[in-house]
């Protein structure tokens, strides 16, 4: 593909793909820092508080199959402008709820909305997006959302400043309006290469798919998952080992804030190098790095030292940009795409959700190092199974259906 035809290609997907996706991402990174003071006004425990946040991504993992049947059903256009429409209401409900309860269902809608538009957009570009731009296609889509999350609290903070703690809600329902107005006016794109006449064959069922690439998902799904979980764990991570070693707040926030810095000024450098040097190249590399600045982590006891792993974490994780993505979307087949993508976000995410509960459960058996130096050593074994299992040679210009 010649540069001229990349940058038209990439222009063309920009509103449709990425305009949405970042939208989100505000909204979610606006609502996200205050689901737990929002629980604790209504009179939460702190247990419920932590259990309303979890409720997001519960939504996200309980709704990723019935988002793939949606999308197929109806469209990927239709599926964003329901999931638009589906995060309004939670919204409005999470304003007014005048209970605990009622606000845990606004939130947990929250979540099944995210798996529909998640999903949407993630199909719709490896429908849209030319195979030799896919890779930066699918990087650029988690890095826009990623340039969302980090924009959307100084976002819901100014909100906060002029309403209370329902500004942020009021902010992130106005972002929804505006991401919803995007989806339905920018038309649906053709795939790449489809005849306009080309019969549409029945899709296979999710047991068909699920048997039929049992391989590839028990491989390079679960290699993918490892990857969510160490991603879910660095969150966690950062601001535990910062409170042990006796950071205050406002520096922690500071470290915290350079690392997803760093991690969102990389991402497309990351796709251009997997769409031209093989998936392997990033992959690899974005996880030894990842491992070892989480080996490290528990030597670090002090400002500098601390930010040093963590910016190697945030380098690491930055040029992975787009990888769960992009080998999700290679391994998908043509008939049932949408659905095996679902049971993709399956896979991937219990490594997210189950990365943080992990990393728990160690502290509270060994220690709080030994809880990291485990997951950083899940870096290392999942850049193990990608080297075993994902292709040298990336068959970068067709989808690939074969088991690894």
């Amino acid at each position: 593909m010649t540069s001229s035809d990349e940058i038209f290609s990439l222009r063309r997907l920009a509103l449709p793909a990425f305009g949405p996706s970042l939208m989100f991402g505000l909204c979610e990174g606006t609502i996200l820092p205050v689901l737990a003071l929002s629980a604790r006004a209504l009179g939460a425990s702190l247990a419920e508080a932590g259990f309303i946040v979890a409720l997001v991504g519960l939504g996200s993992f309980l709704a990723n199959i019935p988002a793939a049947w949606l999308a197929s059903r109806f469209g990927e256009r239709r599926a964003m402008i329901g999931a638009s429409v589906c995060s309004l209401l939670a919204l409005v409900v999470c304003l007014v709820a005048p209970a605990v309860w009622l606000f845990g269902l606004g939130v947990l809608m929250v979540g099944l909305s995210r798996a529909v538009f998640l999903l949407a957009r993630q199909s719709f570009l490896v429908e849209a997006a030319p195979p030799g731009v896919r890779a930066r296609a699918m990087a650029m889509l988690g890095g826009v959302h990623r340039i969302g999350m980090f924009i959307g609290p100084f976002l819901g903070a100014a909100a906060i400043h002029g309403l209370g703690l329902s500004g942020a809600y009021w902010a992130a329902l106005v972002v929804t309006l505006a991401m919803g107005a995007l989806s339905a006016l920018v038309p649906d794109l053709e795939p790449v290469g489809a005849p306009a006449d080309a019969p549409s064959p029945a899709a296979p069922t999710t047991l068909q798919l699920l048997r039929d690439h049992r391989p590839v998902l028990l491989t390079l799904g679960v290699a993918s998952a490892l990857v969510s979980a160490i991603r879910a764990c660095r969150q966690v991570v950062i601001p535990l080992w910062a409170s042990h070693i006796g950071l205050d707040a406002a520096t922690t926030s500071l470290i915290y804030g350079l690392m997803g810095a760093v991690d969102m000024l990389l991402f497309y450098p990351a796709g251009r190098v997997m769409d031209q040097r093989g998936r392997r190249a990033v992959t690899i590399p974005s996880l030894l790095i990842m491992g070892t600045s989480l080996l490290v982590m528990p030597l670090t006891g002090g400002f500098a030292s601390l930010l040093a792993a963590s910016m190697l974490l945030g380098v690491g994780n930055g040029i992975g940009a787009g990888i769960v993505l992009t080998i999700g979307a290679d391994a998908s087949p043509v008939q049932g795409r949408t659905q095996f993508l679902g049971l993709w976000r399956v896979i991937t995410d219990i490594g997210g959700g189950g990365g943080p509960l992990l990393l728990s459960g160690l502290t509270a058996l060994i220690t709080l190092a030994g809880g990291i130096v485990v997951t950083g050593g899940l870096g290392f074994v999942s850049a193990w199974m990608f080297w075993r299992w994902l292709p040298r040679k990336q068959a970068a210009a067709r989808s690939r259906s074969a088991t690894p």
